[in-house]
């Protein structure tokens, strides 16, 4: 071949290539375009993405250690020069140019004075009280609890009417976001209040019978009486540990075991207990005691009453995104009626039952209340379903 022709040859190649390339390129271009969505779409995303960042930050209160950390987001969603987030005490979290805190603060006490927007603007300022950088700035309220809990304060070359009454939104947002975590504390706090009293109430019952049943074994068989000292200690031990308000449902069933052992010291034969547990349902994160009251609850109101005693079969299975957990037993039941009623009532019967029924509508929702089923004579099943997945409610694995 000439190299004329060979040059041109390959020229053409060139050209082809470069086509195909370009080609490719411009399709890739437009998938990806069409796979992020429109400019709008991608707006929505950042505010949203924005928000979220923002509230996981505003939730330990104003004066939190994440707090400087939320006025970043929210000055990248305002777009403002700089956003300062100013509690009522004075304490000052600035994103953006440090030398505004003065003129942050000084905002924000027109704010709280009066508990409406402020808007400030350079022509407003003299020298000696602006910062370093001179720049209008608006003023909101962050209101809590009834309260002033603080300011945010944006800052910009000049303040126009759009900030104005964005800053007035996100001020409003922060207010949702303080009263979203302050509600999640009281929760938090109820339901560490219903562990408390649960805690109370196992000890005068259930510790006298144990402590005589002790007593019962010491001089006839010392060895029975050493075994149900250290079940004791070891019930007693888990029933008031201080390690957090969640475990897993192997550790709760040591702690029944414990449990079922001391009760058996006192019923003898008249007590059975049965367990048919899933294998993997070992590991479910379950509320602390949550099942271990719904066992004494059968032995003392199902199967003491009855002069021959009963069964109690416990039961733990998956059911898709759930962990099943039924307590059954077959003592004398009772009406369905009183059921409802003793759940909602402040009584001092059955109250192992219904503050296990509180927790889980605290921690998971109504649709998670126990469910039970009994009938005069028929005995009693009782259902807790929890969720297999609990990212917030993470505890230590343990299997037997």
């Amino acid at each position: 071949m000439s190299g004329p022709v060979f040059a041109g040859a390959v020229a053409g190649l060139a050209v082809g290539v470069l086509l195909t390339l370009g080609l490719v390129l411009a399709w890739r271009l437009a998938r990806g375009s069409r796979e992020l969505g429109s400019d709008s779409d991608r707006a929505t995303f950042r505010t949203l993405h924005l928000a979220s960042r923002a509230a996981t930050h505003l939730r330990g209160g104003l004066d939190g250690d994440d707090v400087g950390r939320a006025a970043r987001s929210l000055r990248q969603l305002l777009g403002a020069d700089a956003l300062a987030v100013v509690t009522a005490e004075g304490a000052v979290a600035l994103d953006g140019s440090t030398t505004l805190e003065p003129d942050a603060r000084r905002v924000a006490e027109r704010v709280l004075a009066t508990g409406r927007r402020h808007v400030e603007s350079r022509d407003h300022k003299n020298g000696d009280e602006a910062g370093g950088d001179v720049a209008d700035a608006v003023g909101a309220p962050v209101v809590a609890g009834g309260r002033v809990a603080g300011v945010v304060v944006a800052f910009a070359g000049t303040v126009r009417p759009p900030l104005v009454r964005a800053t007035g939104e996100v001020a409003q947002w922060c207010s949702a976001q303080l009263e979203l975590g302050e509600l999640e504390a009281s929760r938090t706090a109820l339901a560490q209040a219903e562990l408390r009293a649960l805690r109370a109430q196992i000890s005068p019952h259930f510790v006298y019978n144990a402590l005589g049943a002790i007593a019962s074994f010491i001089s006839t068989d010392p060895e029975r009486a050493r075994d149900l000292v250290l079940d004791f200690a070891d019930f007693t031990r888990y029933s008031f540990r201080g390690r957090g308000d969640f475990t897993t449902l192997a550790d709760e069933l040591r702690s029944i075991h414990s449990y079922v052992e001391l009760e058996r010291a006192r019923f003898g034969e008249r007590l059975a207990v049965t367990l048919q547990i899933a294998p993997e349902s070992l590991t479910t994160v379950i509320p602390f005691l949550s099942v271990q009251p719904l066992v004494e609850n059968a032995v003392r109101h199902g199967l003491e009453p009855r002069e021959r005693g009963g069964t109690i079969v416990i039961t733990a299975r998956d059911e898709g995104t759930q962990t099943e957990i039924t307590v059954e037993d077959d003592g004398v039941g009772m009406d369905p009626a009183v059921v409802r009623e003793l759940l909602t009532s402040r009584g001092s019967e059955h109250v192992g039952l219904r503050n296990v029924d509180r927790r889980v509508r605290q921690l998971y929702g109504d649709d998670h209340a126990l469910d039970i089923e009994t009938a005069p004579g028929s005995g009693t099943l009782v259902r807790l379903r929890v969720p297999r997945s609990q990212p917030l409610h993470e505890t230590e694995v343990s299997v037997p």
